[in-house]
This record gives C-alpha cells, sequence and structure tokens, in this order.
C-alpha cells in the first residue's frame, strides 16, 4: 500500500500573514516617517554648529567682546563666526537681511532702520538682553562752555562715523533743538585721534563721542587740553523725559585720575543703552549660550557699572525674546545645567520627538492589529459573500441545477483549500469549512425532496 503523506502542518497555516502584515505596516511605517521628519525639522531643528555675530569696526570693543564670545562657544562645541562693521545701524542692517547671514549683533539702543521699500524683506528681530550703558560725551573748545545744544547752532561739530549709534543720537538731539543737516550747522566725521588736535585749536567747535571714542583714557587726553571741556547740560532732565531710553549717568569727580583730580567735578551726562539683537527665530539653545555668556562678558564691574548688573532684560525699540525672558526669570533650563551643551541639545532634541511621537506611536499600536485583523477575516468573507450567493441560489434552483450548483460549492471549498491563514484564525477557516458542507448537504437534501416531488 502506498504511503499517502500528510500534508506538513504549518502549509495551510502561519505565524503570521507575511502579505498582510507587509501591507499593514509599510503605510503606517511611512506615515510614521514622515511625521518624524516633520518634527525634526519643523518642531524643533537641532541647534546650529556654527552663528555669526556682526560686531563693530576692527579693534573696537564690541570685536573685543565678540571674540570672548567666542572662546565660550568653541567650548561648548559651536563656532562663533565674528563679522566687523561700522557700527550698530550697520548691524541692524545686516540682521535684518534674511540674505545677509548674520544672527546677533550688537546694537545701540535708538538705532532704527528706515522704513522698507516696497519689496523688500525684513526677518523679525528681538532682543536678547541690554549689555552696556554708554555716555555721551559733549566736548567744546572756549574758556566759557555752553550748558545747552542749541549754542551749538552754526558750529562745526564732530557727530561720529556714518552708520554709528554715535551719530544717530547726536542727531537726534540736536534735532531736538533745531539743528538739523542741510543747516547752517557744520556736521562731520573725524578720525578719534584727530579730535583732541582739531578742539584744542579751534577747527571744530564740539564733538559727539561715545563707546570706544569715549574710553576713560582718551576722555582723561582730550579734557587736559587748554580750552577743552565736557558741556554739562542743564536739561538733563528734560532730555531724559523725552528720550525714554536715555539714562543718566554720574562720572564722579577724580574717577579719572584721583592724584590730579580728573575731572575737577562731578560729570552729569546722558547715556543711551547697548543690546544684543538677534533674529526672532534663533535656537533656543543658543539663545540660552548667548545670554550665560553675556554674564560672563558683560557682568563684571567697572567705571560705570556695578558687578552683576549687565546683562538685563530691559526691553527699547524690541522686545525682548521669549527664550530670553524665559531665562531672566528661570535661568538655564534644566536639561542644560544637568548635561555639557552639546549633550542637553541632543537630549532636549530627542525629548522634543518623543513625546509627539509616543502620543502618535499609542492610537498607532491599537490601530494596527485591528487593520491586520480585518484584512486576513477580509478574505474569509469574500468566501462567505460567493457561499451565500450560491445558498440563495440552492433554495431557487437545487433540482434543475444541481450539478452546477455542486460545480460552484467545489470551486468555493478550493478557494477555501488555497487560504494561507494565521494559527490564530483557525477557528474561523474551520467554522468556514462546516458551513461550506451544510451548504452542500443542503443542497443534496432540497434536490433529492424537489425530485421526489416531481
Amino acid at each position: 500500500m502506498d504511503k499517502i503523506e500528510k500534508p506538513h502542518r504549518w502549509t495551510r497555516f502561519l505565524r503570521v500573514s507575511s502579505r498582510d502584515l507587509f501591507v499593514t505596516v509599510v503605510p503606517v511605517a511611512l506615515a510614521l516617517s514622515a511625521a518624524i521628519w516633520a518634527v525634526l525639522h519643523f518642531v524643533r531643528p537641532a541647534a546650529p554648529s556654527t552663528i555669526t555675530i556682526s560686531t563693530g569696526p576692527d579693534g573696537s570693543s564690541f570685536q573685543r567682546a565678540a571674540e570672548r564670545y567666542g572662546k565660550a562657544f568653541a567650548a561648548n562645541g559651536v563656532t562663533l563666526k565674528v563679522r566687523p562693521s561700522n557700527g550698530s545701524l550697520e548691524n541692524l542692517r545686516r540682521l535684518a537681511d534674511p540674505d545677509a547671514g548674520v544672527d546677533v549683533g550688537f546694537v545701540q539702543v535708538g538705532v532704527k532702520l528706515p522704513d522698507p521699500q516696497p519689496g523688500e524683506r525684513r526677518r523679525e528681530l528681538a532682543s536678547l538682553g541690554t549689555i552696556s550703558r554708554q555716555p555721551l560725551y559733549i566736548l567744546v573748545h572756549g574758556a566759557a562752555p555752553p550748558d545747552r545744544l542749541s549754542a551749538l547752532a552754526g558750529k562745526r561739530l564732530v557727530i561720529g562715523p556714518e552708520g554709528s549709534g554715535t551719530r544717530v543720537l547726536a542727531l537726534a538731539l540736536l534735532k531736538a533743538n533745531g539743528i538739523e543737516p542741510g543747516g547752517p550747522t557744520t556736521m562731520l566725521d573725524l578720525d578719534d585721534d584727530l579730535v583732541g588736535d582739531a578742539l584744542e585749536q579751534g577747527y571744530v567747535d564740539a564733538a559727539f563721542l561715545m563707546g570706544d571714542s569715549a574710553s576713560p583714557r582718551v576722555i582723561r587726553s582730550i579734557i587736559e587740553r587748554p580750552g577743552v571741556h565736557v558741556l554739562q547740560l542743564s536739561q538733563v532732565e528734560a532730555y531724559l523725559r523725552k528720550f525714554q531710553d536715555l539714562d543718566r549717568v554720574v562720572i564722579p569727580m577724580g574717577a579719572y585720575d584721583l592724584a590730579h583730580n580728573m575731572p575737577a567735578t562731578d560729570l552729569d551726562l546722558v547715556a543711551s543703552s547697548v543690546e544684543l539683537v538677534a533674529r526672532a527665530d534663533l535656537h533656543p539653545a543658543i539663545s540660552d549660550l548667548l545670554i550665560e555668556t553675556m554674564r560672563e562678558v558683560h557682568g563684571r564691574p567697572f567705571l560705570l557699572q556695578r558687578a552683576g548688573e549687565f546683562p538685563v532684560a530691559r526691553e527699547h525699540d524690541l522686545p525682548l525674546s521669549a527664550d530670553a525672558r524665559r531665562y531672566y526669570e528661570s535661568g538655564k533650563r534644566w536639561l542644560y545645567r544637568m548635561l555639557p551643551f552639546w549633550a542637553a541639545s541632543l537630549a532636549d532634541r530627542f525629548l522634543m520627538v518623543l513625546v509627539p511621537l509616543v502620543l502618535l506611536l499609542v492610537p498607532v499600536f491599537r490601530l494596527v492589529p485591528q487593520v491586520y485583523a480585518w484584512r486576513v477575516r477580509a478574505r474569509l468573507y469574500r468566501i462567505y459573500g460567493s457561499l451565500l450567493e450560491l445558498e440563495r441560489d440552492v433554495l431557487d434552483h437545487a433540482a434543475e441545477h444541481q450539478a452546477g450548483l455542486l460545480d460552484r460549492l467545489d470551486a468555493i471549498e478550493r478557494r477555501a483549500d488555497a487560504l494561507k491563514l494565521p494559527v490564530a484564525f483557525a477557528d474561523q477557516f474551520y467554522v468556514l469549512r462546516e458551513h461550506i458542507g451544510f451548504v452542500r448537504r443542503r443542497l443534496t437534501t432540497l434536490a433529492g425532496e424537489r425530485r421526489r416531488a416531481l
């Protein structure tokens, strides 16, 4: 007797239906990949490894400060590119220009861009905080110095280079006194090294100096000259009320040289602030690193400020960025307090991706098994559909078409036998087989009854 081989037990039943699993999982995987890509690129991109800062002229205090920034950034794995400029106005132009490639810059408060031209694109900007206060020295030549700016009408004035914060402030103060370019007053730009000689010899009548041009060493060397004085404004309080961003600064008697008592009296001056301005979409991690570095570089005490006085979260023309406000109120985020910058940046980004991803995966993990089961059952349901259609024909034509109906039923049974289903659906497969047998028996019974009736 020939040995009858039994079919392998996995011929019909599989652990998993690879085809259904593939068709179910691949669209979900593609959708998840697209979601992850969107989260990585739009929710919070990685912190940049290089940023660019616009400073001031070569050798200026802002350029030196930026170089110190660069050392702090390098210690955290970030490259800071330093771009010199002519001053605050040029820094502001670069920051507002989306194509200039500048991320942050030093800008004197009060410096503003003209209204944009039609079609001109400008980037949104925000302040990261005020970093210093710069007194305005108005040096005049003469035996009896005036105490009001209106007395300078018709004179020869040095007001700073084009694009500098000194020039912007000087023009604003002079305009408030009815003195504007194009009138009888001559407004000049003169090299810093020549200002002292020009004042002493009477080539110019007054000079407006701020920042690097007005360091204690420079001011001392100028006021030592005969006939040169610091103009003491009698209307300081009125200027402070009219120009809300100005501050009062008092240089104490003897502050520059105690032995020679220079200056000989207290100097009551107006001062402008300098802030670090950034593009509004600056990465939060870079914003935190900048403010931390600002505290290290600008927080030290000297003649014009106390220790820790700067940087300060003070708003002027530009709003304080949300990240800067959060830093000033609560400090660095906890990840950056616990981990090195590169590790904290990586972990921060991972968490920003993980949270929305988990929220997305929970319903997906619930849905995938249901879709997979539905696809497997759908193959059973299609056979059931054919079986139900056959059963209706059995009820109507069991006698006259028995042979044809049996052929159709055999075809349905072959389709069922050809199914490959996961083991978990074996019970439903055998129920289908029972139903096919039930229809076969019913077809035979009804066909016999009708033939006898005939």
